[in-house]
């Protein structure tokens, strides 16, 4: 069951990164991955990017529960509370 958990963790947190590699190569100007964090960083909207990196983190959370794997389910949902703090973190600071 933890076990479970910290699979849906690692899970979410992959999937956000995998996410935001998408957003950064939707709406990047052509340049590196690291190049458009830093610009996004710089600009002031890194905050709006990571939360569009987590949208994968819902396609992963319903697909742990249609296959009736709550625990990892619960685990997507950890790593998306902790990127909303992240993000909020970077908003404010």
């Amino acid at each position: 069951m933890k076990k479970d958990i910290i699979i849906g963790l690692v899970v979410g947190f992959i999937a956000n990164i995998i996410g935001l590699f998408i957003a950064t190569k939707v709406l990047g100007q052509g340049g590196g991955f690291i190049e458009a964090i830093e610009t996004a960083n710089a600009q002031g909207f890194i905050s709006k990017l990571i939360s569009l990196g987590a949208v994968l983190n819902l396609i992963t959370f319903f697909f742990f529960l249609s296959k009736k794997q709550d625990d990892r389910a619960k685990g997507v949902l950890i790593a998306t509370i902790c990127i909303a703090i992240l993000t909020l973190l970077f908003k404010f600071i």
